[in-house]
């Protein structure tokens, strides 16, 4: 009898069975349901107006669905043994269209293209058009200089605080990125920005979440969750509640998640600098 293809178990010494060609195709299924969202979300953005603000809303509850893709994709092919350059390729590909190219356009459309034309604010609005141009690309960038420094990335090193690890990203993630965007889009039920000021802070808002991304900050990256833990019951507790409140409550709890996950690599950063202080020897 042929024995399959396979590689040999270090540990055992045995033939080590490799997953069957179709398991493969598994995660290349959620990354293209992440793509299929971020299409989505490019064409309601598109379609959206101060008159029809629903499509602003969807898309960017689709850019919401999409980070849930983005998550289960790498967590099927741990699973199923079933990772690939192809799919790591495939996976890059689609966060530069769904968390690169979709936000930033949408960014764009509802925070500067739907400001209302008024005589008085004519110049102003005109510059905040201008420059929104610029902040989203630059998120665009941003973003994609993300994922290529992630990449080609063997053991990144956070500059603050404490250990490296898996259980740290350098950097704020793209997804997380995009979340602020659709989460904030989603708080106000797709209703574009009618007011210069608020505009500003949008711009404001944009370029910190684009610096967030490049920087060299520690932010949570939650690979230690999962079900294998000591206390698996209690996770899907936790998981099953939060759940229930998004599902309910997906206006105030997205938004909560999204810039709390901001405001932490802002705050760890904060934390570590003081204590970096404080431990200067004074002359």
């Amino acid at each position: 009898m042929e024995l399959e293809e396979g590689q040999l178990d270090p540990g055992t010494g045995k033939l080590k069975r490799q997953p069957s060609r179709g398991m493969y195709i598994l995660p290349s299924v959620f990354t293209a349901g992440n793509i299929a969202a971020g299409y989505y979300a490019i064409v309601q953005a598109i379609q959206g107006s101060a008159a029809d603000p629903d499509h602003f809303d969807r898309a960017a509850l689709a850019i919401g669905f999409a980070v849930l893709f983005d998550g289960v994709d790498g967590r099927v092919a741990r699973m199923t043994s079933t990772t690939s350059d192809f799919g790591r390729e495939l996976d890059s590909l689609a966060d530069v269209i769904t968390f690169g190219v979709a936000p930033s356009l949408l960014a764009y459309i509802w925070g500067f293209r739907m400001l209302p034309m008024m005589p008085a604010h004519a110049a102003l609005r005109g510059q905040l058009v201008h420059a929104g141009v610029f902040v989203c690309f630059l998120f665009l960038i941003c973003g994609a200089s993300r994922l290529a420094r992630f990449n080609i990335s063997i053991n990144p090193q956070p500059r603050n605080p404490g250990r490296p690890g898996h259980k740290y990203f350098v950097g704020m993630p793209i997804p997380a990125g995009a979340g602020v965007i659709a989460s904030i889009i989603h708080f106000r039920d797709g209703w574009p920005i009618d007011n210069e000021w608020v505009a500003l802070g949008w711009l404001c808002l944009i370029i910190l979440t684009g610096f967030l991304m490049v920087s060299s900050w520690r932010f949570w990256s939650g690979k230690e969750i999962g079900l294998g833990n000591k206390q698996p019951f209690q996770m899907v507790a936790l998981i099953a509640v939060l759940g229930v409140l998004i599902a309910l409550y997906s206006e105030y709890m997205l938004l909560i998640i999204a810039i709390g996950y901001l405001i932490s690599g802002v705050l760890a950063r904060l934390a570590y600098s003081w204590s970096r202080e404080r431990r200067v020897p004074r002359v």
